[in-house]
């Protein structure tokens, strides 16, 4: 199935480079009518708090905010890793609109028939 895209994302403001690209990717695939769903985990499990995002920007490329709320507006997901959320002692209950807590089994469940799968 060619309709669903996955990518996992492993880091947060110590590389602005790779959030930037992984929220182009995420974003590019929305416009091209995919379902997007971005699984957080390490530290980039705080993309899911709110203004997390805001301040993050790689040289020449769209700000972070701005590829964050198109993200979620185009209804782009961001299930989050709960082992790496709780390790970190974050709170559930602050996490933006378009995130959940979800680990292996629900995003299994969400990739259903296949997915295309990018890692950054």
């Amino acid at each position: 199935d060619n309709s669903k895209v996955v990518i996992n994302l492993m880091t947060g403001h110590e590389d602005a480079d790779k959030v930037t690209v992984a929220f182009l990717v995420a974003t590019a695939a929305l416009t091209k009518g995919k379902q997007v769903a971005m699984f957080l985990t390490k530290e980039a499990v705080r993309l899911g708090l709110p203004g997390y995002a805001d301040p993050i920007e790689s040289p020449g490329a769209p700000p972070l905010e701005r590829l964050f709320g198109q993200y979620a507006e185009g209804g782009g997901e961001l299930l989050v890793c709960p082992i790496c959320f709780s390790a970190r002692a974050l709170d559930e209950a602050a996490l933006v609109e378009n995130a959940r807590l979800a680990g292996a089994t629900p995003l299994w469940d969400w990739i259903g028939d296949g997915a295309t799968v990018f890692s950054y």
